[in-house]
């Protein structure tokens, strides 16, 4: 059977206007015709733009920063952004002010609040070393709890009495500062939030944290930008930038004032005491600057990147940063989600396409706590987390790098005496120098990775100091190039 080319389309008569059409019918025709194709065209588009996207996406390094709370994740990804973003580096520069004098301004507080319940109680008692949390160690028998002489009592003076009045300002600078951020201080809750996805050591138990908090979409960005002018309305935008500048002089006034009374109580004979009796370290706490109230308490002062890198603002969210890697030629995404327990769930969603893991384990606090359970010892929980990373299958193929962080807190807590015998009662009696632990615990981990891995490894370890910047930046170039190598070799390139 032949047809013939001049035969009528079926599809061109379907489309056809209809021979009766009116002028007013074919203008409503036409424009309907231009508003679909102009919707065809915007749903190309945007398959294109998606399209690109995900390209983009797959040529793009994806690092994941994860460790339990106060580990050195977010100083890591400041470390990066401080050699990679170094520009956005500088416009948060300024932002930072206010966030180190309110580190500053909450150590303080903490030395009157402990002040004033020494003030009520002059015999505060020394706190035995034994109380102090062990490890889930179970080789060997608790050693017997030392007993120790009842102290002297406590002499306060007059001066005392001063310094609590006039450092009591301080109390509501910090809660201005805590609202200028946002949610004032919302806390952590963890055992309303807990998650079976990581499992919690025997017998534990989650309990609230005292730690000030903000929640931000996207981490410490978004609180800075509290403290920054907005885009929007010009006159809106200089009134509120007036407000800012008004209040962030206030708080410099403030502290410029308090700066003498501020070292005063710090370096007093008597406070020293009460924190030695507490066995209350100030110096191993995050944000401390109690060191640097002179350089910090004054009216011209401006953050250095030190500065920067070790202020502490705890945020509830996932800080998202974006570098581009020169010697890689292309982006990385950094990911650095939250180590509390009510924030391990959401570690999962971001294991399917990372190419790589940074897990920071600090191996300064194999003599403290959880903030979520006090029964639980930090550096087991470390253990726990490594453990559980190394052996998920998802993650098999993916490269894990360790930084056993806070080598720095490590050696003062060594050289001030502490005992890892004490806590670490499998420890033995191996040398307490700080070469012999750094080596005990790095082979333990290395034992961990090796028996829980479900296919070979290799074991990257690196013992750090996130902050300090400029040993760290040599340790990044090494990360960097060992993850670039790692992607290259997944995408068959070497």
């Amino acid at each position: 059977m032949t047809r013939s080319f001049e035969a009528e389309d079926p599809l061109a008569a379907a489309i056809a206007p209809p021979p009766d059409e009116t002028p007013s019918q074919r203008e409503a025709r036409e424009r309907s015709e231009a508003e679909a194709r102009r919707v065809s065209d915007e749903i190309d588009k945007q398959i294109r733009s998606e399209r690109a996207a995900l390209q983009r996406r797959r040529d793009s390094v994806r690092v994941l920063l994860l460790g339990q709370s106060e580990s050195g994740k977010s100083t890591t990804l400041k470390n990066f952004q401080m050699q990679y973003a170094r520009e956005t580096w500088q416009e948060e520069r300024s932002s930072w002010r206010s966030i180190i004098q309110l580190n500053l301004i909450r150590s303080i507080v903490s030395l009157l609040d402990v002040l004033d319940s020494a003030m009520t109680n002059p015999h505060l008692p020394l706190t035995p070393a034994s109380s102090r949390p062990r490890t889930a160690d179970r080789t060997t028998s608790p050693p017997p709890v030392r007993t120790d002489p009842p102290p002297l009592p406590l002499e306060f003076s007059e001066l005392h009495r001063i310094l609590r009045l006039r450092l009591a300002p301080l109390r509501g600078v910090q809660q201005d500062l805590e609202r200028r951020l946002g949610a004032a201080a919302e806390e952590v809750v963890a055992s309303s939030m807990r998650t079976e996805a990581l499992p919690l050591p025997p017998g534990a138990r989650e309990r609230s944290s005292e730690e000030f908090a903000v929640r931000s979409r996207d981490g410490w960005r978004s609180a800075l930008e509290r403290f920054r002018p907005r885009g929007g309305d010009v006159q809106e935008t200089a009134r509120a930038a007036e407000w800012r500048n008004r209040k962030a002089a206030e708080v410099t006034e403030v502290l410029a004032g308090c700066g003498e009374d501020m070292k005063a109580l710090w370096e007093d004979s008597v406070m020293r005491e009460i924190l030695r009796r507490s066995k209350r370290r100030m110096e191993e706490e995050p944000g401390f600057f109690l060191n640097d109230i002179e350089r910090i308490a004054k009216r011209d002062y401006e953050p250095s990147d030190d500065d920067i890198i070790r202020a502490r603002l705890r945020t509830l969210g996932v800080q998202e940063y974006k570098f581009y890697v020169e010697q890689a030629g292309h982006d990385w995404y950094m990911f650095d989600v939250g180590g509390a327990r009510s924030s391990r769930a959401h570690w999962y969603p971001y294991f399917d396409d990372v190419n790589a893991i940074i897990f920071l384990a600090p191996i300064s606090c194999f003599d403290e706590r959880l903030r979520e359970d006090r029964r639980v010892n930090r550096l087991e929980d470390s253990y726990m987390l490594w453990q559980t990373l190394c052996s998920l299958r998802l993650l098999a193929k993916t490269q894990i790098i360790l930084f056993l962080n806070k080598c720095d807190l490590l050696e003062q807590k060594l050289r001030s005496g502490v005992k890892v015998v004490d806590h670490v009662p499998s420890f033995g009696d191996r040398g307490n120098d700080v070469e012999t632990v750094k080596k005990y615990f790095q082979t333990h981990f290395k034992e961990i990775a090796k028996q829980h891995s479900p296919e070979p490894r290799r074991f990257y370890v690196h013992l750090t100091s996130v902050v300090d910047t400029r040993a760290t930046a040599a340790t990044l170039r090494t990360v960097e190039d060992g993850i670039l190598r790692a992607s290259l070799r997944r995408a068959d390139l070497l």
